[in-house]
């Protein structure tokens, strides 16, 4: 989705994997201010650190002696998944209880479409705009400077 429109009043979540914004816009589209209303964060180390053991190892079968190993798990992508479901499912309660009317998500391309999947229609009618990059870490006057030109 593109064309934008920063409405008084719309909510814009700026999410990565391990970081989330939930934004409310004070302003109008002209003149954005977004205001935080809740940041989220994860621990989320790189796999490297949370899982040390080697993979596992299974017979080839059919007589054969050669042996192969089990693809290693990527733990960080795997909580960075959990991560944007639990966003998703935050949103869900947000909705139920009309916290907005009217959504914006910008996150990269894997994180929304993890939140995509996990979301509940109540939120994904809300939705009415979607950009895909990372700007968890730019400060909020840049945020506003994107989004508007977006």
């Amino acid at each position: 989705m593109s064309d934008i429109k920063l409405e008084h009043g719309v909510w814009v979540v700026v999410a990565d994997g391990e970081k989330a914004l939930f934004l409310r816009n004070q302003g109008d589209h002209e003149h954005p201010t977004l205001e935080v209303v809740r940041e989220i964060k994860d621990d989320n180390p790189p796999t490297r650190e949370q899982g040390t053991d080697r993979p596992g190892r299974h017979s080839d079968g059919g007589g054969n002696p050669h042996n192969s190993g089990f693809e290693e798990t990527d733990w960080h992508q795997l909580e960075k998944d959990r991560f944007a479901s639990g966003i998703a499912e935050k949103l869900y309660k947000l909705a139920h209880r009309n916290a907005f009317e009217k959504l914006i998500l910008v996150a990269p391309a894997g994180v929304l479409g993890e939140m995509r999947k996990q979301m509940h229609k109540e939120v994904s009618d809300r939705v009415t705009g979607e950009i895909a990059k990372t700007l968890t870490n730019h400060p909020l006057y840049e945020i506003e400077k994107l989004l508007k030109a977006a």
